[in-house]
């Protein structure tokens, strides 16, 4: 699986970093709140909420959504659709909406209201990642790990065809691996 890899776009280490300064404001802007409730959005997520809760020293639930967004081998998004959820009753309570990557904003454009319409006190966005595009730049995001240029990437949760999910870093991949998984 290594020699998949073309380069390290962000390392274990720079990630756990931001982690931290990110758990760090979460914690400023929710302590006035007697908890919170974190929707990881799965598959892509769940490594990043794993990492991003145990640095929240608060009061929480945890509810699931699965949405689809590049399903299979697909390099671009398909759009988004909720595939499940495992909310319990969230009226009322402040939702901290956790995913891996911000790219064409149709997943939060779509969680988002679902969550309202439940009746939600709050809904923050929390993105370990945003993709440099126009339609990324305008959706909602109240914390954001990084920003990086337009590229396919895979590791730290996210993908390529439910492979790489493993790998502690965001990389790229060679273009061999790719057109080797299609």
């Amino acid at each position: 699986m290594l020699e998949d890899i073309e380069r390290v776009l962000i390392s274990q280490y720079q990630i756990m970093g931001r982690i931290k300064e990110m758990a760090d404001q979460i914690t400023r802007d929710y302590v006035s709140y007697n908890e919170l409730t974190i929707v990881p959005i799965l598959t892509g997520g769940m490594i990043f909420c794993a990492d991003l809760i145990r640095q929240l020293p608060m009061k929480m639930k945890i509810g699931l959504m699965t949405v689809s967004s590049y399903p299979g081998a697909s390099l671009r998004t398909q759009g988004s659709q909720i595939i499940g959820q495992q909310l319990g009753d969230i009226h009322g309570r402040h939702i901290l909406l956790v995913d891996d990557i911000l790219d064409s904003g149709s997943t939060v454009k779509l969680v988002v209201p679902a969550l309202q319409q439940l009746g939600a006190a709050s809904v923050k966005v929390c993105m370990l990642l945003r993709k440099d595009r126009p339609a990324a730049r305008e959706t909602q995001c109240d914390y954001m790990g990084f920003e990086i240029p337009d590229e396919f990437i895979v590791g730290y949760g996210l993908d390529y065809n439910n492979y790489y999910r493993n790998l502690p870093d965001v990389v790229t991949l060679t273009k061999k691996a790719i057109e080797k998984m299609r």
